[in-house]
Parts: C-alpha cells; structure tokens; sequence
C-alpha cells in the first residue's frame, strides 16, 4: 500500500466519512505547540463528477474543463480535471483535523500535474520547521496514473499560525 503513515501522534483510529475520505483521526489535544519535525499526516480521497458539480455551485466557478465532458474532449484532456482549489482543500483538512484551531498566515503552492475525477489521492503534509509562534509544513497531493506511475498534482508550502489556546 503506498499510504503510510509517520507519524507516532496518532491513535490509529481511521474513519471513513461520508464523502468518501479516508483520515487518520489525532489523538485528541494535539495542536500546532506539538509540533516537531518530520512529522507526516496523510489523508486518501477520490474526487467525482458530483463533487465537482457541487464545488462549481458553491464557487461559481463554471470552467467547462471541469464540468463539460464533451467540451474536455476539445482539449488536450481526456476527462474533466479537479478544480486546483478544490485539491488544495485537503491540506486545509489535514492541518484543521491535527492542528485544531491553526490559521493559515501564507500558501505557496503549484500544480505540476493535472488531478482528474475518479483518480485517488493521497494527500500529505510534512513539518519542516518549527518556531514559537509558526511551523513551515511542506504539502504533496499525488495519485498513480493508469500505469502505476507517481503523479505529483499539488505540492509547495504553508505556514500555519499556533492556534491560541
């Protein structure tokens, strides 16, 4: 299994919700001072037509790249691609599910890949650096094409804020 996990701070505890995401739970108490470096929190997800659907409504955002099968078949994709935003959101909750309470204070991130629907993801953080008030945590977002291959579709980093506690 190419999931794993690196982390000693969580409870083993996986739950799988409604919408199809996998996440390992923490164990309750842990916020962003417990921190340390190295650490890797990963959560799996598989993005389908009807997410992206009901992601558009929520944005407005109605790209037909991402929307429109047959529009997607004018260009150089073979079906409609994840929304970039959309992807990006599972580093948001990996950070709020094992850091409650951080704020985000800055993102660099790049999308080196396109993500299509149906293709499953395993998304990571991993902690960088660690100071008083912030952490530097770097972030991948990656699947396996059709032929087993590693595709990287989301990576950079995020400087979280400590939470107040």
């Amino acid at each position: 299994m190419w999931l794993s996990s690196k982390t000693g701070l969580r409870c083993g505890l996986t739950t799988a919700l409604r919408s199809g995401l996998s996440l390992d739970l923490p164990c309750s108490g842990f916020y962003l001072r417990s921190l340390h470096v190295g650490q890797v929190f990963s959560l799996t997800r598989t993005f389908s037509e009807q997410d992206l659907v009901q992601f558009s409504v929520l944005t407005g955002d109605s790209n037909p790249l991402h929307l429109d099968q047959d529009f997607v078949k004018t260009t150089v994709y073979s079906r409609p691609l994840v929304h970039g935003v959309l992807v990006n959101g599972l580093i948001s909750a990996l950070l709020g599910s094992n850091a409650p309470g951080c704020i985000l204070l800055k993102q660099e991130i790049r999308f080196p890949a396109p993500l299509f629907t149906n293709e499953p993801v395993l998304a990571q953080v991993q902690v960088q650096r660690v100071r008083l008030s912030t952490a530097l945590v770097s972030v991948r977002v990656q699947t396996k094409d059709q032929t087993e291959n590693l595709k990287v579709v989301l990576e950079g980093t995020v400087t979280p804020e400590k939470p107040s506690s």
